[in-house]
């Protein structure tokens, strides 16, 4: 099969579909990762397919942006025809949470905070099977007030998991509040160098940026890799961005409208 380009624009449009056909929410945290996950599944991450013992590992900690994973797996032509149109249906493996029982899920997730250590464990894993393939989580900033995460950090560091790259999605916001409200963690950057990572800040919009930070990542030696990227809740709907009521709410069909012309536009 052809290799698909897939963008942030693509991922997006899938997002508010699914997500109105639904009426579910969880919509800006999808929004908030289109970009990040389309730089992945069209040039980071090395799978040749879902079931290859191979391929490297993607790991959602951020479950109930599921969506977002969701629409690049339907993408890459992963899922059955019309399957993308199950979201949050009666016996469909395409739930608000990823579940592994779904091609192309490799680790159920949802509970905040467990992702990275799946991860660290994953990518310590690869290393006693001495494997080449790496290791990716994508986190919340929220999650980061859990302690398992710290739990993971160091461990993950002891190890010198260098084949465990990791990207926070630094939006500034959770369910309930802005996270420097909630519990303040700046300088973000600062924490995790302070623990041992190889640490880069990047605008988690600019696709070309993530791709050419992890190209440059050394993944057989030395320490574990984290991105933390600069996003905005909500990314390319105007009235979603940076909007905490639009963690949980679904859209009204005028609201559905406007969100599509403005993916439309080119910003």
């Amino acid at each position: 099969m052809t290799k698909l380009a897939i963008s942030g624009r693509q991922v997006r449009q899938i997002i508010l579909e699914q997500s109105k056909r639904a009426n579910v929410g969880h919509i800006g945290s999808a929004l908030s990762i289109a970009d990040i996950v389309a730089a992945l599944y069209d040039s980071v991450l090395s799978i040749k397919q879902p079931d290859d013992p191979n391929r490297d590992r993607f790991i959602l900690s951020k479950g109930h942006a599921a969506l977002a994973v969701y629409a690049a797996l339907s993408l890459k032509g992963w899922l059955a025809e019309g399957q993308i149109e199950t979201y949050c249906g009666n016996e469909s493996f395409l739930g608000v949470h990823p579940e592994h029982q779904l091609k192309g899920i490799d680790f159920s997730t949802g509970s905040l905070g467990q992702g990275l250590s799946i991860a660290a464990g994953a990518a310590l894993a690869a290393r006693l099977k001495k494997s080449d393939r790496r290791i990716f989580t994508l986190m919340s900033d929220a999650e980061c007030n859990e302690g398992s995460v710290w739990e993971a950090v160091m461990f993950a560091a002891h190890h010198h998991l260098s084949n465990l790259v990791a990207i926070l999605d630094l939006n500034g916001q959770q369910a309930l509040g802005y996270t420097e409200q909630v519990i303040s963690l700046s300088p973000m950057a600062d924490r995790w160098r302070a623990f041992g990572w190889d640490v880069h800040e990047v605008n988690g919009h600019d696709t070309e940026s993530l791709t050419e930070t992890i190209a440059g990542l050394d993944t057989r030696q030395g320490p574990p890799h984290i991105l933390i990227a600069h996003t905005t809740f909500g990314k390319g709907v105007s009235y979603m961005e940076s909007q905490i009521k639009w963690h949980y709410l679904p859209m009204d069909d005028q609201q559905y409208r406007q969100a599509l012309m403005e993916i439309g536009r080119e910003n």
